[in-house]
């Protein structure tokens, strides 16, 4: 049976390369960016995992082994994940082409 997807968001946090005390702070700034975006990604379970691992590494990526300050975690790694989603997201004037393609068609 495979792992769920709070335990593949938790393996790669508790895996990372860092020291135990800022992997525990990282762990706690997971928990506590989770609890304040998890109802924005709905009930589907492949949703929730892709969020929950997008989450964990938008994280990895703004700590270091200085890293200890759970709020200061928190705040950089949902900066990062938003940063993330608006780059992967078509621009707005992708969106209106395509509407303006669809309409034209």
């Amino acid at each position: 049976m495979g792992l769920g997807p709070a335990m593949r968001a938790r393996r790669l946090i508790d895996g990372a390369s860092f020291g135990s005390e800022a992997t525990k702070a990282i762990g706690q700034a997971f928990d506590a960016a989770w609890a304040e975006i998890a109802r924005n990604f709905g009930d589907d379970p492949a949703d929730i995992e892709d969020a929950r691992l997008k989450l964990a590494n938008a994280l990895l990526s703004v700590a270091s082994e200085d890293s200890q300050d759970v709020e200061v975690l928190k705040k950089a790694g949902l900066q990062r994940l938003a940063l993330e989603y608006r780059e992967s997201s078509p621009s707005y004037t992708e969106l209106k082409r395509r509407a303006t393609t669809r309409t034209t068609q």
